[in-house]
């Protein structure tokens, strides 16, 4: 088993199809997606490439391959031309004997958690800063953003074989961190 995961494509067609291109090169089982997905939103400057009906076409072209949560930026109208669902505020994914809660993380996150047991997985996307930190009762996990990384951090995502976590660089999938 091997995942990929993503966040914040924000409508850029040319890092959506490096995105491709790297879930290619993992030879990833599926892609996880945590949110915001076409539209860059009122905070965020247009990124390289925004073409969102590009972004559609590539998404759709995956979809028996996307597991996706809603971000702050999906609207119900989003879901009328993606072919996969959108709309769930969050997942659950078996982890051995705990879970990972996937979410974008602008309600639930590291600062307002949902109930988690000792040894679950938060996972969200949201700030576009790449992160892991432990607390007493979960990890925290953020595979940062793939199309307008923040705070100096470089375009990426994560993968996860069912034991490691590994951060990797967008533009040439190079491991610069893992847990």
């Amino acid at each position: 088993m091997k995942w990929m995961i993503a966040s914040d494509i924000h409508g850029s067609a040319l890092f959506c199809e490096m995105m491709f291109e790297r879930y290619r090169e993992e030879k990833a089982d599926r892609l996880i997606l945590l949110g915001d997905l076409l539209y860059h939103g009122p905070r965020n400057d247009l990124p390289d490439g925004y073409d969102p009906k590009g972004v559609i076409t590539l998404l759709n072209d995956h979809a028996a391959e996307l597991i996706c949560v809603r971000g702050n930026c999906e609207a119900e109208v989003d879901q009328m031309v993606l072919h996969f669902p959108v709309m769930a505020d969050y997942a659950l994914l078996p982890a051995g004997s705990n879970v990972i809660y996937m979410t974008h993380g602008h309600h639930a996150n590291e600062q307002s958690p949902p109930p988690l047991k000792k040894g679950d997985f938060l996972l969200c996307g949201h700030t576009h800063v790449p992160a892991h930190r432990a607390y007493d009762n979960f990890m925290y996990l953020n595979p940062g953003s793939v199309s307008i990384p923040k705070e100096g951090s470089c375009r990426s995502y994560m993968t996860f074989d069912g034991t490691h976590f590994t951060w990797k660089k967008l533009d040439d999938g190079r491991v610069y961190d893992e847990i």
